[in-house]
C-alpha cells in the first residue's frame, strides 16, 4: 500500500507545478483483503492494493477536477493538464468556496495492528467455524469477511495538510434453511475486539426463534427494535437531517434548531473520545472533526452542512463522522415485561420516504420477527411493512437497552417504542 511518505512527495509536485488560484489534491490508498461465502464452502476471495488521486483546482471561480490511480511524474502532469483545461473551459460555480487553510487536527488513533496483522488463514479459519455450526443445524450459510486497511491524505493550495488512516474488519453471514433465514453482521476497528462465537451465538438464537412464522395482524403495537435496526433507520434521518434543506423547507426540521423536537430520551451524537470507533480527523474538506451533539435530550443541537452554505450563513460546516445514540439499563427481557404485547424486529430491508417534507418513512422488516406476550416470546410472525414519523417514534420511546457495538462507527442501543405503525403484512 502506498507510504505516507510517497504520498507527501506527490503533495510537494502539485504545490510546484499547479498554475491554478487553487487546488485540493487527494490520495487513497487501500489494502483489501475480501472472502466471500455461499452454500457452506468458500467462493471468492479477493487481495490488492488500490489507489485513487483526486485533483480539482479552480481559476477563481471556474473549477476542473480530474482522477488517476498513478503517482508517476508524467501520470501527475497529465492530471494537472487535464484538471486545469476542465476549469478553463468550464462555467463559473456560484456555490465555489476557497480551499481550507491550514489548521490544527484532533489526535485521533484509528489505525489498529491487530487487524493490519490479521492473516487470510484466520478468516477463513473463522469462516470454517461459522460454516461448521450451520452444518449442525442443517442450514446454509452464506456471508463476507473483510480486512480493509486506509492511508488518506488532503493537500490545499491554501495550506491544509492532513493525513489519517485507518483499519477495519467486518463479517456478515445469513444462514438459511428451508422457509427460515437470517443475517447478523458487525464490523470494528480493532480485530481484537471482534467475538466470533458471540456473532455465531447470535445468529443462533436469531434463527432457533424462527421456525414456523405465522401472518400476524397489523396496526399499532409495541416494538422491540434489536441495535441494526436502530443503525439502519438512523441512517435516513441522517440522511435528511440537513441545514440547507430544512432552511428552504424541504424537511421537517426547518427552525427547529435549538427546540425540542425529539423525544426527550432521545440523544444522537459523534465523538472523538471513544477508542472503539474510527474518527475522522477532518470532514468536509479539510474542517477538524470535533465532539458534536446532533440531538441531545431530544433537542436538536447541530445539523450537518457543506462548506459553501456554512460560509454562506456563518455558521460551522459539520458532518457525521461516527455515531453513537445513548442507551439505558433495560435488558431486552425487561422489555417485553413492560407491555402487555409486542413485536421484537430484527432488522429492516430498504427504508423510502412517503413524505420528506413531514419526516414520514416506509419500510419492510427482515432477518426475523418475534411475537412477545406477558414477557414471553410466543411464536415468529412474518414480515411487516411499516409506515412511521421517525422523530415521532422518538416520542414514544419506552425504554432503552445498553449501548453495543454495531460497526466500527456506531454504537447503538435496543429500543423499545410504543403504538409502531405496522400498516400491512406479508406472506414470508
Amino acid at each position: 500500500m502506498i507510504t505516507r511518505q510517497e504520498m507527501q512527495k506527490a503533495a510537494e509536485f502539485m504545490k510546484k507545478h499547479v498554475s491554478a488560484d487553487d487546488f485540493s489534491f487527494t490520495v487513497t490508498g487501500a489494502e483489501d483483503l475480501l472472502t466471500r461465502f455461499a452454500q457452506n464452502g468458500i467462493t471468492q476471495h479477493i487481495t490488492g492494493n488500490k489507489l485513487n488521486v483526486n485533483l480539482n483546482v479552480a481559476f477563481d471561480n471556474k473549477t476542473g477536477e480530474a482522477s488517476t490511480n498513478n503517482l508517476d511524474e508524467d501520470a501527475l502532469k497529465y492530471l494537472i493538464k487535464t484538471a486545469e483545461s476542465i476549469a478553463k473551459l468550464n462555467q463559473p460555480d456560484p456555490e465555489f468556496i476557497s480551499s481550507e487553510p491550514a489548521h490544527d487536527l484532533p489526535d485521533v488513533e484509528n489505525y489498529s495492528q491487530n487487524t493490519a496483522d490479521l492473516t487470510v488463514e484466520k478468516i477463513v479459519d473463522d469462516i470454517l467455524k461459522c460454516v461448521k455450526n450451520a452444518e449442525g443445524k442443517s442450514a446454509k450459510l452464506s456471508g463476507i469477511s473483510e480486512k480493509r486497511l486506509n492511508n488518506s491524505m488532503l493537500t490545499t493550495k491554501n495550506g491544509f495538510k492532513g493525513f489519517d488512516q485507518f483499519t477495519s474488519f467486518s463479517h456478515s453471514m445469513t444462514m438459511k434453511k428451508e422457509g427460515v433465514e437470517t443475517k447478523v453482521a458487525k464490523s470494528v476497528k480493532d480485530h481484537a475486539t471482534f467475538n466470533m462465537d458471540k456473532l455465531i451465538a447470535q445468529l443462533n438464537s436469531q434463527f432457533d426463534s424462527l421456525s414456523n412464522p405465522v401472518p400476524m395482524e397489523k396496526g399499532r403495537i409495541p416494538v422491540i427494535l434489536r441495535p441494526a435496526a436502530v443503525l439502519n433507520w438512523l441512517f435516513y434521518l441522517i440522511w435528511t437531517f440537513e441545514r440547507r434543506s430544512a432552511d428552504e423547507g424541504h424537511t421537517p426540521y426547518t427552525d427547529q434548531i435549538g427546540k425540542q423536537f425529539f423525544g426527550k430520551d432521545f440523544s444522537f451524537y459523534s465523538t472523538l473520545d471513544d477508542p472503539e470507533l474510527n474518527a475522522s480527523k477532518f470532514v468536509n474538506g479539510g474542517i477538524p472533526a470535533e465532539n458534536i451533539d446532533w440531538i441531545r435530550n431530544g433537542v436538536i443541537k447541530n445539523m450537518r452542512s457543506d462548506r459553501y452554505y456554512a460560509n454562506l450563513k456563518s455558521h460551522k460546516a459539520l458532518s457525521p463522522y461516527n455515531i453513537v445514540v445513548d442507551g439505558g439499563d433495560s435488558s431486552e427481557a425487561e422489555m417485553m415485561k413492560m407491555v402487555k404485547r409486542g413485536v421484537i424486529v430484527n432488522n429492516f430491508w430498504y427504508i423510502r420516504p412517503i413524505d420528506r417534507k413531514v419526516g414520514e418513512w416506509t419500510g419492510l422488516t427482515r432477518d426475523g420477527v418475534l411475537y412477545f406476550e406477558d414477557g414471553k416470546i410466543q411464536k415468529s410472525v412474518t414480515n411487516f411493512r411499516w409506515n412511521e414519523i421517525l422523530h415521532d417514534a422518538t416520542k414514544r420511546i419506552l425504554a432503552m437497552g445498553p449501548v453495543v457495538q454495531q460497526e466500527y462507527y456506531a454504537k447503538i442501543p435496543t429500543l423499545l417504542i410504543d403504538d409502531f405503525n405496522f400498516v400491512d403484512v406479508t406472506t414470508f
